[in-house]
């Protein structure tokens, strides 16, 4: 992730490089230097014997006028490279001559590195002009090391332009440092060697190998064209984000290691999972397979009732950010989504799987439960169900919330995991009901209460020392003495702050004597009945914030990247977002209509997709974020539910 650099180290760079070109240029003004450069780059009157004799004259000093020439011809992408090679090699021969031109070439190379670090993309139109070369999709390709290696051997691509891309791509300085060596120590040499060759061979010998590799040279110029047509034909084969809402259709054989891994893991944690597919051998594809979620592993329990057939999922857009999880994603047929708003790259995937006769498995509640408790699906979901045309299929969890709560830390020894597959409507019943009867079909199916659940299996214990820890993350009111963001946990216990009151939970999730709730389900409940009642006594009602600004990552290295910070505030109007983004001021305002609920991290983060990208804000309380999910479902369904619950011929959203 690129850092955000001051206005103070901006300046103090600059000035760094103005009195760093001043010397510089003193250096090659001074003495024998100023026809040295000028007949270098220029064609002055000195002839090439007369510049290795006045190379070669200044002693140690011509070795430091290669390194600086070498630096030079880097930095300023309009000057030639080989002229200072042939030279190095007439008047140093090939071992020192190379040395001293790889020298100054990673000097200049560290300089490109230091200004993009600096000062970014102000300077990216220096470097990246002119050039057919699709730069944007190189940058996240996952053969991008490749790609700089080739341009380094293509014609008319300067070495300054080819490592500021490398660069600009995310490199630490140490891979930067050697992939960029690796990328010029050809051409380098071939230069060196041209000069030094003349020395042990003759002028004649010399002049005709040069002559044939400058004809090589020529002719590529000539097909330049076509040779960049093919490098970025390479580049779009291997392009990372042109790929990434592509469905992958594979064999099923596939999901046999990572459900092998899961069984194993299953063990090792103590867990007993029990699955039941009640469709059997009569499953019918094309299908739409729709899942409850309530834990962050309910792939892995779906997957494996539905491996046989090879499932195409959709997964969170936010997965698919860093390319190498993307990647593995995409390979197992799981396609991005972005949550809560109109997406219609993944709706046309979502058909592409219907077509070609997949099954389409789909989490409908969209996000993790809070607190093991059905959460709605958003309306135009059934809409898109009863225009796919084909049967539907559901597979019910239990105990996965309870097993790996959202805010808990780590999978609980003695869980117990039920899942079940069965077929919830035929084609020809979907294309019969009415959006309102199959949204009263998948909810009374997939409908769930872990808490209720759990009161029919008395046999369940849940191993865990620190059972309550992370509560705190989706508890953030006090019921003894109503303070905010005052409670603690630890172990077993959560405490306020404030007031002293504690309650304790047993080994199933229970609170001893009732209090202050008999779970924390009811506690959640409690406080969010609470803030409703303030949310519709104040009109003018407002959760605010200060917050860190991430948006996607751009290299693919990482998922997220600071972007800025700001003030972030939720009202009956929508979310808006005043501060800065990548060191420009910007206000992004969301229309209440376009949020339906923001999704949160539990003591994380609350965050909303625009399009195919994520605004993700970490507030400064990070316990809060629990709280503007509440706030947002609760003003959207003061304004809207209504005409949700009528709305008829939604649309995938």
């Amino acid at each position: 992730m690129k850092q955000k650099i001051s206005l103070k180290t901006k300046i103090l760079t600059g000035c760094g490089l103005m009195l760093f070109l001043s010397l510089l240029t003193v250096f090659f003004l001074s003495g024998d230097n100023y026809e040295l450069l000028r007949g270098v780059f220029l064609g002055g009157d000195l002839s090439g014997e007369e510049l290795q004799e006045k190379l070669q004259g200044l002693g140690f000093r011509g070795h430091i006028t290669v390194i600086l020439l070498s630096m030079l011809q880097v930095i300023c992408v309009v000057l030639p490279a080989e002229p200072v090679q042939v030279l190095a090699g007439l008047s140093f021969g090939l071992p020192l001559g190379l040395l001293l031109c790889m020298t100054g070439v990673m000097l200049g190379n560290t300089v490109i590195y230091i200004i993009y670090r600096v000062y970014g993309e102000k300077v990216r139109e220096y470097f990246m002009k002119n050039l057919d070369i699709d730069f944007e999709h190189a940058a996240t390709s996952d053969r991008v090391v490749l790609i700089i290696l080739i341009l380094y051997v293509l014609p008319a691509i300067p070495y300054g332009m080819i490592c500021f891309f490398a660069a600009s791509v995310g490199m630490k300085y140490p891979r930067f440092a050697l992939v960029t060596f690796i990328g010029s120590l050809p051409s380098e040499f071939i230069g060196v060697w041209l000069g030094h060759f003349a020395i042990v061979s003759g002028w004649a010998v010399s002049l005709a190998v040069f002559a044939a590799l400058l004809a090589l040279l020529a002719l590529a110029f000539a097909f330049r064209k076509k040779l960049f047509a093919k490098v970025n034909a390479y580049i779009a084969k291997h392009n990372v984000k042109k790929g990434k809402n592509i469905v992958c259709f594979y064999k099923s054989s596939k999901l046999t290691v990572p459900y092998i891994i899961s069984r194993i893991a299953y063990f090792f944690y103590g867990m007993r999972v029990e699955l039941t597919d009640l469709v059997g051998e009569d499953i019918r594809t094309p299908c739409v397979v729709l899942c409850n979620h309530g834990s962050f592993v309910d792939f892995a329990y779906a997957g494996t009732l539905l491996r046989k057939k090879s499932p195409n999922f959709i997964v969170a857009r936010l997965y698919f950010y860093r390319s190498i999880f993307g990647k593995i994603l995409r390979s197992f047929g799981c396609f991005p989504k972005s949550m809560f708003t109109l997406d219609f790259e993944s709706t046309k995937n979502c058909i592409a799987v219907i077509k070609k006769g997949g099954m389409l498995a789909m989490m409908p509640e969209a996000r993790l439960s809070t607190v093991g408790r059905f959460e709605d699906i958003q309306p135009g979901t059934y809409g898109f169900l009863r225009k796919m045309n084909v049967p539907i299929y559901t597979v019910v969890i239990h105990g996965d919330y309870l097993a790996d709560p959202k805010w808990g830390k780590g999978i609980r020894r003695g869980s117990r995991v039920e899942a079940t597959l069965e077929l919830l409507m035929t084609a020809e019943e979907a294309a019969a009901l009415d959006e309102q009867e199959i949204r009263e079909r998948v909810e009374a199916r997939l409908g769930y209460d872990e808490f209720k659940w759990l009161d029919a299996h008395p046999e369940v214990h849940y191993r865990s020392r620190r059972l309550a820890e992370g509560l705190e993350n989706i508890l953030v009111r006090c019921p003894f003495c109503g303070a905010s963001y005052t409670l603690t946990t630890k172990g077993r216990t959560i405490t306020c702050e404030r007031c002293g009151h504690a309650a304790v939970m047993d080994d199933r999730y229970a609170f001893a004597d009732a209090k202050p709730f008999a779970n924390f389900a009811d506690w959640y409940d409690w406080q969010r009945e609470t803030l409703r009642r303030e949310i519709e006594e104040r009109e003018d009602y407002r959760l605010t914030s200060e917050v860190e600004f991430r948006l996607p990552s751009k290299d693919g290295k990482k998922t997220l990247r600071h972007a800025g910070e700001g003030i972030c505030t939720l009202t009956s109007e929508g979310l808006t977002y005043v501060g800065t983004k990548d060191g420009e001021q910007t206000e992004i305002r969301v229309p209440l209509r376009q949020i339906y609920r923001l999704l949160f991290g539990a003591g994380e983060n609350f965050e909303v997709y625009l399009g195919s990208e994520i605004q993700y804000f970490v507030p400064t309380e990070r316990r809060s974020a629990v709280e503007w999910y509440m706030a947002s479902m609760i003003l959207w369904d003061m304004a809207y539910q209504t005409e949700a619950v009528n709305q008829q011929g939604g649309t995938l959203r």
